[in-house]
This record gives C-alpha cells, sequence and structure tokens, in this order.
C-alpha cells in the first residue's frame, strides 16, 4: 500500500515536470485588417452576409481600436434597412474616429428613417398629438435651419410642354434641325 501511494506521488511529480518544461504556445496572431476587409467584401459580393457581418466582428475584435470594421458593418445594416443595428455600429467608427463624416452620415440617415416610420404609424393610429407633435415640428424646424432651408426631397418638376405634332414625328425618324422642319 505505501508502495503504491510513492508511486503514485512520483508520477504525478513527473507529469508535472513535464507540464512545466514546455514553453507556452505563442496567442495566434490575428488576420491583418485588409484581409479580413477583403473577405468580408467578397462574402458580400457572394450573397453571404451573415458571414461578411461575421467576419467583420472578429475583425473588430482583433484589432479594437480599427474603425472600419465597425464603418463597414453600420454600412452592411443601412444597405439591409436595419437602421437601428446601423446607428449602434456607426457610433462604433465615430468612437474610433471622431472626425468620420461617412459615419456621422450613416448615423443621422439611420436615426431619420427611424424617426420618419416612426412617426408616420404613429400618426395612422391617430396617437400623433399633444406633446408628442409638438416636439416632433421642433425637431422638424431644426433640421430644415440645420438643412439651411434646402430641400431635401427637390419639388415637382414643372411638366413639360407636349410637343408639337410635326416635331414628334421628325424627333422619332431621327432627324433635327432646320431641315426637318425644327427650329
Amino acid at each position: 500500500m505505501k508502495m503504491t501511494r510513492l508511486l503514485a506521488a512520483v508520477g504525478c511529480a513527473a507529469l508535472l515536470a513535464a507540464c512545466a518544461a514546455q514553453e507556452p504556445k505563442p496567442a495566434p496572431r490575428p488576420m491583418p485588417m485588409a484581409i479580413s476587409l477583403a473577405d468580408a467584401e467578397a462574402a458580400v459580393q457572394a450573397g453571404r452576409v451573415a458571414y461578411a457581418y461575421a467576419i467583420l466582428k472578429q475583425a473588430a475584435a482583433a484589432h479594437p481600436t480599427d474603425k472600419a470594421p465597425w464603418l463597414r458593418m453600420a454600412q452592411m445594416r443601412f444597405e439591409e434597412k436595419n437602421y437601428g443595428e446601423a446607428i449602434v455600429n456607426g457610433t462604433e467608427a465615430i468612437e474610433r474616429d471622431p472626425d468620420d463624416t461617412l459615419a456621422y452620415s450613416l448615423v443621422a440617415v439611420s436615426g431619420l428613417r427611424v424617426s420618419s416610420k416612426a412617426l408616420a404609424d404613429l400618426t395612422q393610429k391617430n396617437g400623433f398629438a399633444g406633446s408628442v407633435q409638438s416636439e416632433a415640428q421642433d425637431l422638424a424646424a431644426l433640421l430644415h435651419n440645420t438643412l439651411k432651408g434646402e430641400r431635401i426631397v427637390p419639388a415637382k418638376a414643372p411638366a413639360a410642354p407636349a410637343p408639337r405634332p410635326g416635331r414628334a414625328a421628325s424627333a422619332a425618324k431621327g432627324c433635327s434641325g432646320p431641315s426637318c422642319g425644327l427650329k
């Protein structure tokens, strides 16, 4: 019995010594950002958007100070009309580069689209009144002033004048100029 215990103790000591002698393996190097972005873009082109997003998430974890994966994820979500996630990812890009105007644009337009949908839904339910309506009007005025009165949606263009009978026939034949009766 003593011999068995002694052998067990010696065996454990030998195992511990063998483990201690091995050098730890270095951590795997992260994929370079350019390769990750190229792989993600190839996945998007192949129609594998979820896979592309997973590649970008890994790249973001491997390169925590780089805005590129966050910006591309924001663009992808915006293109999918998933504006909530576009805002989250765009904000992550802004945290890494406060001067990135594309990230700000994605966040701003995504926010406006979410707001527009919510207001449209609220209006349909006849719940757009009181302080909510007043605040929405104030925000619309702020937006209008920020854009300096520029129209976001262009006004309807004036209707084109109807062609004169002689012009339509000449134009259809590919004729133009004075010889065809056009001035």
